[in-house]
Parts: structure tokens; sequence; C-alpha cells
């Protein structure tokens, strides 16, 4: 058995070994893209204010963005952070998903809220290898279809690998469990190859397994339906997160009711002073509860347009799991359910699962050197 697991794990891994690289790679420089994009761009992200200083009213700051606005595009929402001195999100509803950066204490437009160059090119590399999630020539996503493809061979090349590594008795495996750093070069790189994979086994599988509900849509309807849910009704909500959602929106600085948002607002931070932040749009409002675990999860309100009053609530312990379970599996793919310790973990266990293809062609090239040598010509 473990012979036909040796066959498995490398004839897999030789074809798709320099895509899984790429894959864990990107994947890696992903994690901390937030964190680095604020780095970069800390105006779109920051103000010059103090905690003593006062917002402005929303109905004075959307209506200064919405004159600036051309007439055919409309604010359909605004972010509203709890942390004082951040930057508001103002939602356009053109183009697809364009989101603007503004100083709440001036109304003054920071820039939009958009990817760098290097971190869409990295998602791309990850998602479709630089392609398209569009399907292309033959009605197909080839770009889409083989990170899919390797990304299921990695699993089986995971569950191999672990096969062939797992030793006959405890006290081999207290021997295995160790990584050395003091005898070679050789050495160092054959422990990170296994040693290391062992480690990151756990979490690479993960990461794989959730990373192909992304990937085919009879692995999705499958997934799903492990946790109950039915695809049919999911109606492909994230939880109510809080970059979506909010009617059609409000055009030009005299038509909108800012001031029954503010009203809104109001009450939803008076409700949830903890809130990580609380999204106003036309009619609806959400308030993203942050904390562990399901980092898209929120509590939906809805709010008559007129008064500002909150008419409805739906409590995120509450909803169906079809409104769930993208955002678990969205946080557990990237590592962010549990908060910091849990991103570098995976930060960490991506950079490992970029190395072990590249160390198992090494080892394979030097294994066909050697039997090119003991072959007598």
């Amino acid at each position: 058995m473990r012979k036909w697991a040796k066959h498995l794990h490398l004839w897999l891994s030789v074809p798709f070994g320099l895509i899984i690289t790429l894959i864990c790679f990107s994947g890696a420089m992903l994690v901390f893209e937030d964190e680095a994009s604020e780095w970069l761009y800390p105006e779109r992200y920051y103000t010059n204010h103090g905690a003593t200083a006062t917002p402005l009213p929303l109905s004075t700051l959307m209506g200064t963005v919405a004159a600036a606005l051309p007439d055919s595009v409309a604010i359909t929402g605004v972010t509203i952070p709890a942390e004082e001195g951040r930057t508001y999100q103002v939602s356009l509803s053109k183009p697809r998903r364009a989101t603007l950066a503004v100083d709440p204490y001036t109304g003054e437009v920071k820039g939009r809220m958009e990817r760098n160059a290097f971190f869409s090119t990295i998602f791309r590399l990850h998602r479709w290898l630089l392609g398209s999630m569009r399907p292309g020539y033959g009605g197909v996503a080839w770009g889409k279809m083989l990170t899919g493809t390797a990304t299921l061979l990695f699993v089986f090349v995971l569950l191999s690998g672990l096969w062939i590594w797992w030793p006959r008795n405890r006290k081999a495996l207290k021997a295995r469990l160790k990584l050395s750093a003091t005898k070679g070069w050789k050495r160092f790189w054959y422990d990170t190859h296994v040693v290391g994979g062992f480690y990151a086994f756990l979490l690479l599988l993960v990461m794989s397994l959730t990373a192909l509900t992304w990937s085919f849509g009879w692995y999705r309807t499958g997934f799903y339906k492990l946790f109950g849910v039915e695809l049919a009704q999911h109606t492909g909500g994230r939880g109510g997160g809080g970059s979506h959602g909010g009617g059609g929106g409000q055009r030009g600085p005299a038509a909108a009711p800012y001031a029954q948002w503010q009203v809104a607002y109001d009450e939803l931070r008076r409700q949830n002073p903890t809130a990580q932040s609380i999204r106003i749009g036309d009619g609806t409002a959400s308030v993203a509860l942050g904390g562990y675990g399901n980092k898209l999860a929120a509590d939906r309100y809805t709010f008559d347009p007129r008064t500002g009053d909150i008419a409805d609530v739906s409590r995120y312990r509450e909803q169906a799991k079809p409104d769930k379970i993208f955002g678990w599996i969205y946080s557990v793919h990237i590592g962010s359910w549990g908060g910091t310790l849990t991103r570098v973990l995976w930060f960490l266990a991506a950079l490992l699962g970029a190395t072990m293809p590249l160390t198992g062609y090494y080892f394979w090239i030097k294994r066909l050197a050697r039997k090119r040598k003991k072959t007598p010509r």
C-alpha cells in the first residue's frame, strides 16, 4: 500500500507541482493584503483629525460627495467604522463594486478603494493563473479549471504524503517530528519537505477543501449539502457583511434623505456600541459583528427611509445556514476566523506549501541522476 502511495504522490505532483507552488505562494501574499494596503496608502484609510474632532452629519457629508458625482452615478451606501480617525467607505452604483474613501470630517474624497496592481496580479494568479474568471476559448475558463484541478490533486498529494511519512511505531514518530538545521542543506531541504509538510498538513488540507467550493459546482453542491444546506436555497449572501446591499441609491445632492440615514446610524450605534462597522443604505443597514469565527457575520436591519426609524432586524445568530456558510468558508480559507494568530499560521503553512513541490522536484531529479549513473552504457 505504501508503494502505491509513493507512486500516487510522485505522479500527481510532477505535472502540477509548479501550479501548486504558484497557488500557495500567491495565497500567502494575500493573507496580509489589508495591512499592506493600509501601509502603502494610509490616506485612503486614515484622516489627520484627532479623536476630539466631530464627523460631519451624513446629510452634509453624503450631499458633498453626491454633488461631485456624475448624474449617472448614485451613492448606494456608506460604511462607517467604529475606530475614530478612519475614513468612511462610500459605495457607488457604478462601476461595479466602486467604493470611495471619504474624510468624514471634511467631505474630501481621499481616493478609490481598489486593489493596487501588485495585489490585483497576485489575486488573478491565485484564482485563475492570470487568466479570467469568464469562459474563454471553447467556453472554458482554463485558468480556473487548472487551479481547481491542481487544488483537487493537491488534496490527494497531501493524503498520500501523510500515508508515506506516517511511522510504524510511536518511538519512530517522535524522531520524525524533528527538523534538523545543522546537518547540511540536503538534510535541511529533506526535513522541510517531510517534517514541514507534516506540520502544515492539516492547514493546507483545510485551505484546499474550502478553495474547491469556488472551482467546481459539483463539489460546492456536495460540500454545502454536508452541512445541511441545499444550494437551491442559497441566495449567495455573505452574512450581511459591509460591502454590499442597500437599495438602489440616491442621485444628486438634493434628492437624498441622508438625514434619515444619520438617524438610523445613531440608533444602530447606540444599540451596538462595540460593532466593528455599520453600513447604511437606502432603507437597509448591516452591523458587522467582528470578533472570532465568521468574519462576515452581521446583523441586518431595515428602517423607514422617511424617518430613519428601525423597522425590523435579522440577528446573525437567527439567520439560516445558507446565509452563514459562505462567510465561514471564506473565513476558514483565509485563516481570519481566529484573528492574527490563525492568519500568521495560515501564512506560514501556505509558504511551506509553496516550497514542497520545489523540494520534491529537487529530490526527484537527484534520484533520476543517481539511477542514470548506475545504469551501464
